[in-house]
């Protein structure tokens, strides 16, 4: 089958022939029909983060074609997200709801005694997050696949994978926004706007967004912002306290940088929060002065994959979707065919597309 590998750093993403086995045990054979373009995987392409050489592409939606012996809860013809958390399904992490948190999520993967999922003329090649969806079919072990109503686009589903759920999940799981509450957001990407429809899911009373990109902050009050700052016109820092006098509850940084990240943490009211959701480059530090900390009661969080349980929280988003209560359509700009990934990150760089999605293979 046709798949992009990264054989090197910084070198792209290379469209080749590898072999993919038939699936055992747990695992679902997926044909590939959507896979968005997400900030993460040119990160692992580009940084020592991840064996090489690998197959990426972490947002994935297909159908289900064939089933190792032992699935339970998936069938053939299924239409299905993956999930970038690898979960055991029965550590005590995992039997909490936080699947997110597995303790064991190499158990999703196959033994080094089996043959690999995706090869190369007999030579292993890394699968990113258990998924590599950058290829025409996948190899997936049920418990990381959330079925999906058959009438959800599939491009739609792909976002489903990562961006919808870190973004809004980061709102209504990690930081448990209440109704009334006050949300800054830093960075109108494709993951800060799924953040707007989070807070304007809870209820929040003010959603303000903070970008560079003129485009990028007219797409976030399509979204539902109800404030909007461009950061070359004016010092956020200001501009937010103008807005919310006694500080905001809660600041979501998508961007990951230091000055960014330490700008939201002075944007933070008396017992605010400060979520880490974004990241620029893996060695990206904060600092954090303990008495403003202590005497404001600030919390700084990380936060991964939007504290998501995805069988539960994936259809549920569906489902807002298809109501036509979470807006999934916009955030499709784009729509490729998989020899053009290397020219689809380019283009998202320029922040003139909200995300990229291959769906041609």
């Amino acid at each position: 089958m046709k798949a992009l590998v990264v054989n090197a750093l910084g070198r792209g993403f290379d469209l080749e022939d590898v072999e993919i086995a038939p699936p055992i045990g747990r695992e679902a054979l997926v044909n590939v029909q959507a896979a968005g373009l997400c900030h993460t995987d040119l990160l692992f392409a580009t940084h020592n983060i991840v064996p090489l050489p690998a197959v990426l592409g972490h947002e994935v939606a297909g159908i289900v074609a064939e089933l190792g012996p032992d699935v339970a809860h998936v069938r053939v013809g299924d239409h299905v997200v993956g999930s970038l958390a690898q979960s055991c399904g029965a550590c005590a992490r995992c039997l909490s709801g936080r699947t997110f948190q597995c303790i064991h999520p190499e158990l999703t993967l196959r033994r080094p005694s089996d043959p690999p999922r995706i090869s190369r003329k007999g030579t292993a090649l890394f699968q990113g997050f258990g998924l590599g969806g950058f290829a025409e079919r996948a190899l997936i072990h049920e418990n990381q696949l959330a079925v999906v109503p058959k009438e959800l686009p599939f491009p739609q589903a792909a976002l489903l994978g990562c961006g919808v759920v870190t973004g809004a999940g980061s709102v209504l799981n990690t930081a448990n926004v209440k109704a009334g509450d006050t949300v800054v957001i830093l960075g109108a990407g494709g993951v800060g706007l799924n953040a707007v429809s989070g807070a304007l899911i809870a209820g929040a009373s003010r959603i303000v967004v903070i970008d560079i990109e003129a485009k990028r902050l007219d797409e976030a009050r399509r979204f539902g912002a109800t404030d909007v700052i461009d950061s070359t016109k004016t010092k956020p820092i200001e501009a937010v306290r103008d807005l919310l006098p006694r500080g905001a509850d809660h600041v979501f940084d998508f961007v990951g940088l230091k000055a960014v990240a330490e700008q939201g943490l002075a944007m933070l009211g008396a017992g605010g929060g400060l979520y880490l959701v974004g990241v620029a480059t893996p060695d990206v530090e904060i600092g954090v002065n303990i008495f403003s900390a202590i005497g404001g009661q600030k919390r700084v969080q990380g936060v991964n994959f939007g504290s998501t349980n995805a069988k539960h929280d994936i259809p549920m988003y569906a489902g807002l979707y298809l109501q036509g209560r979470m807006n999934l359509n916009d955030l499709v700009s784009k729509k490729i065919s998989l020899r053009e990934v290397n020219d689809g990150y380019s283009a998202i760089k320029d922040g003139s597309l909200t995300r990229v999605v291959v769906t041609s293979f």
